[in-house]
């Protein structure tokens, strides 16, 4: 990888850790739903014009119904239960617990025959990934979280399909113009709700910047060091920022917000990246295959 790979790689590692510090700062003082609404408004004002400037959005009009599809799976409703999840359960657990999403993606692309290859070195990932969900959950959560860590399980099975829809598709669209036009439609659909839920209390600053960040760094910012990395050393190289994001989320949840190393926390996070590697990783002899 040349040195400008490492540098954007480095930099999405942390900004994708970021959200997590931030989300739990936000809906202390602001509705989950407000901060949605922040969020994708602020990115769609940045990325969508442009978007329009490289003249990529005309180039949906034929895949227009797949990404408002898109933009229900991967944004409006993964992002609203996140956001709400984490009003309930620490940042780093819900981090943690996002975490897994390799592993869903694994079992839903043998489920939707997109990945036949379910060699057993994956099986026994998807169980380690597994067995490592359960110690989060059994050793961390108690009473009302539970319905925390469901709206999380929404998230992850979000966060999976959204990359299934784009592969399958909308292969042959911009991603800049889906990301920027699911954004904007996200900022139009969180609108009314946003307004119903405004707060009626002062809220303080710290909560309108974790919003601003959300919006202009983890969002924003993040796509677009995506796309030039994605660029740079290839999509199948970027699946290792899933394993990295997750312990600056968990560094940062420790540190500045004094969240709690628990026994889940130790036990489980090791297991679910050990099971995400191996759930997701090209059996040695199918990689020097030829490809159609």
């Amino acid at each position: 990888m040349s040195r400008r790979g490492w540098l954007l790689f480095l930099a999405l590692s942390v900004i994708w850790g970021l959200p997590y510090l931030f989300i739990k700062v936000a809906v202390a003082e602001l509705d989950p739903t407000v901060v949605v609404w922040g969020r994708v408004a602020l990115a769609a004002i940045l990325l969508l014009p442009l978007a329009a400037y490289r003249g990529m959005l005309p180039r949906l009009r034929d895949v227009w119904v797949w990404v408002v599809i898109f933009a229900a799976v991967e944004i409006a409703v993964p992002f609203w239960t996140l956001s709400w999840a984490e009003t309930r359960l620490s940042s780093s657990l819900a981090a943690l617990l996002v975490a897994g999403v390799p592993i869903v993606s694994a079992i839903l692309a043998r489920l939707l025959g997109l990945d036949d290859r379910m060699t057993g070195m994956r099986v026994v990932g998807l169980a380690v990934g597994i067995v490592g969900v359960a110690c989060l959950v059994g050793l961390d959560v108690r009473g009302a979280q539970w319905l925390a860590v469901a709206a999380v399980g929404v998230t992850v099975v979000g966060y999976a399909l959204g990359p299934i829809i784009i592969a399958t598709r909308l292969a042959g669209a911009p991603d800049m113009a889906v990301i920027a036009a699911a954004l904007a439609l996200n900022a139009v659909w969180y609108t009314p709700l946003a307004w119903i839920a405004r707060p009626t209390a002062p809220v303080t600053g710290n909560a309108w910047a974790a919003v601003a960040v959300l919006g202009i760094v983890c969002t924003a910012l993040a796509f677009i060091i995506f796309f030039a990395l994605v660029t740079e050393v290839g999509p199948t190289r970027m699946t290792v920022i899933t394993y990295l994001n997750p312990a600056v989320a968990l560094l940062l949840g420790v540190v500045v917000l004094g969240e709690p190393v628990t026994t889940g926390l130790l036990v489980g996070f090791p297991l679910v990246l050990l099971g995400s590697w191996l759930a997701t990783r090209r059996a040695p002899a199918l990689e020097d295959e030829p490809h159609p």
